[in-house]
């Protein structure tokens, strides 16, 4: 049976993806999902994400999981023949999406301002560590030294000392916003016939994110503190040991709320009126004790009675899986893609469209289709 045309909104585009890592592969595979022609550029020695490690029959997780559905073209941009190649692709293009060291596109020939002046149609987007106009613009980044930089590191983890974000959160966080960026430039290109030129940077993308700790510190002169699995500003919030080991983490936002956890959950329907439980301001000022109560009954209970408890009295929680519990969580949803080294399960993307997930394209060889692209664009 065919896809609907709506599940494939994008068929017709071309894309060009002059791309490497994680944040501009992650926007482009994004686009490929949706029906784009992603033609990706790479290195004789491709993209080195491809070597990042082989746990995927050999390939590379970030690799399988950002390249789906792409076209892989092995060109070297200060070639002459491989440059006027890509311009002539460019002349027929709607996207041109870039993130090389800072200054590498334009000083090959392929800066935005060149390509958007050559070709007006031309959506164009630079994707870059930190932004342009001041003493960071030149700086190589990647993503745990942006999580650093930001100030994410910081706030995240164990009060012993910042902490690493355990994915490539930055990269992400610039991918997506590149994507979002891109559909309304499209918008805007259907109306004005122009294209545009775009910019994202990790650093802007995570700093977006960053927003309420900032907000906050500069409303009151302190920074959110590092919790661990607990939250800096509601009580309690965190994460307790039952008596079978496992860890449940529970999440009390409102009066209503802690008043049935007391009932339900602890059999203490009198703590709400003891000093120190009366509120979530005199509970976060009381973090020690109020928690030394909540982890006492935790760790009378069983990982199933705790489960019935806290759904009896509808409190909001979920239990502190690892990777191998993701494996066979209930609400995981998988797709399989085609590789070079045979079908690979991936995590399913996040939409669903009118209820179903779409197909997604194989997972290219390096330089698998450039003998094509050569002729077509010859």
């Amino acid at each position: 049976m065919s896809e609907h045309p709506s599940h494939r909104p994008l068929d017709g585009l071309l894309v060009v993806a002059l791309e490497q890592a994680v944040a501009a592969p992650f926007c482009s595979s994004r686009l490929a999902d949706a029906g784009a022609r992603v033609i990706k550029i790479e290195r004789p020695e491709g993209d080195f994400a491809r070597g990042y490690d082989r746990a995927v029959n050999g390939l590379a997780t970030y690799f399988v999981w950002l390249n789906r559905g792409k076209e892989s073209l092995v060109a070297d941009i200060k070639d002459p023949a491989d440059a006027a190649l890509l311009h002539r692709i460019l002349s027929r293009a709607d996207l041109f999406i870039q993130n090389l060291a800072p200054g590498a596109a334009a000083r090959a020939g392929f800066g935005s301002d060149e390509l958007r002046a050559r070709y007006p149609r031309l959506i164009t987007v630079d994707i870059s560590g930190y932004g342009t106009g001041h003493s960071y613009s030149d700086m190589k980044a990647y993503d745990l030294l942006v999580q650093a930089e930001s100030g994410l590191a910081a706030i995240t983890g164990h009060p012993a000392g910042p902490g690493r974000v355990g994915v490539s959160v930055c990269d992400i966080a610039c991918g997506m916003a590149a994507h979002s960026a891109i559909l309304e430039a499209l918008i805007g290109r259907f109306r004005s016939g122009q294209g545009a030129k775009l910019e994202v940077s990790l650093f802007d993308g995570m700093a977006d994110w960053m927003n309420v700790p900032l907000l906050y510190f500069e409303g009151t002169g302190q920074a959110p503190k590092r919790v661990g699995l607990a939250h800096p500003s509601i009580c309690p919030y965190g994460a307790f040991e039952t008596a079978d080991g496992s860890l449940v983490l529970i999440s009390i936002q409102n009066e209503r709320e802690w008043r049935l956890f007391c009932n339900e959950v602890l059999g203490d329907p009198d703590l709400p009126s003891r000093p120190g439980f009366e509120s979530n301001n005199a509970r976060v000022a009381n973090r020690g004790e109020v928690d030394a109560v909540v982890g006492s009954a935790f760790r009378a209970m069983m990982r199933e009675e705790a489960a019935q408890r806290l759904n009896t009295a509808r409190t909001a929680f979920g239990f502190v899986n690892e990777v191998a519990d993701l494996v066979r969580h209930p609400a995981l949803r998988r797709a399989e893609v085609a590789t070079p080294a045979g079908p690979a399960s991936i995590v399913a993307p996040p939409a669903l469209i009118d209820g179903a997930a779409r197909p997604l394209g194989p997972v290219p060889e390096i330089g698998e289709h450039g003998a094509a692209i050569r002729a077509e664009f010859a």
